[in-house]
């Protein structure tokens, strides 16, 4: 681990400009560019609150508004769902570098992390704005979502670089990833609330083996409930 850290950081600018160039490149050609980046999240989030609040009257969860505790959970996941994707197609879709030598190919499942991280610190800076307008201000303990931030990194960083190294000999791997996706958002869970729920505790314990409930539940309990980290330390180790 120092060893792989030692080399992000000796070719961190390198990265960061690929990072850059992997953002902007993703959307060019369309009209629209790099929004297109926002829409989809923005929609899917709107479309969640009308079919969960509006339509199925989900009330408050933990005194907060449904949405505000919807957003605190869709956005990371959101992030862990891109970046996973992008960065297993990493070593596909930069296959000019890949076959030059000289190139440390180890960076690459990070730039692809990086680059989707633009985007999730923006829904950040938006689901504070969100609970800012609806009255709840988490105060000095949003400096926490940056550890839940790095711990999604290590997730998703770990898991690419198994993922990415199968993609190149077993093309079906993205689109494997793609229902594990779909399957994931509703066992994190995220679009509903686990302790409402007479679940057995044993199911109970099952999801909570899922590293992705952590960095939700982490979310939820900055803005929300305004827990540190160190009151779950079962859950963090």
């Amino acid at each position: 681990m120092i060893k792989r850290l030692k080399m992000f950081l000796e070719n961190r600018d390198l990265i960061v400009y690929l990072a850059k160039n992997d953002f902007k490149t993703k959307y060019a050609g369309s009209y629209l560019g790099i929004v297109w980046a926002f829409v989809q999240p923005i929609v899917t989030i709107c479309l969640y609150w009308f079919v969960f609040e509006l339509g199925f009257r989900s009330t408050a969860v933990d005194d907060a508004p449904f949405v505000l505790w919807l957003m605190a959970g869709l956005v990371p996941w959101f992030f862990f769902s891109e970046a996973l994707i992008n960065a297993t197609n990493c070593f596909i879709e930069y296959s000019y570098l890949v076959k030059k030598v000289v190139f440390n190919i180890s960076v690459l499942p990070l730039v692809k992390i990086i680059s989707s991280l633009f985007v999730h610190v923006f829904f950040v800076l938006l689901t504070l704005v969100f609970y800012v307008f609806y009255g709840l201000y988490p105060g000095i303990i949003v400096i926490q979502l940056i550890y839940y931030m790095i711990c999604t990194i290590a997730l998703v960083l770990s898991m690419a670089y198994f993922t990415s190294s199968i993609a190149i000999f077993f093309k079906d791997t993205i689109q494997i990833i793609n229902i594990f996706m779909t399957i994931g958002v509703w066992m994190t869970p995220i679009l509903w609330n686990m302790d409402s729920m007479k679940l057995p505790v044993w199911v109970k314990m099952l999801l909570k083996l899922n590293p992705m409930f952590y960095v939700v539940k982490g979310f939820r309990d900055t803005l929300i409930t305004q827990k540190w980290f160190v009151s779950s330390l079962s859950l963090t180790v």
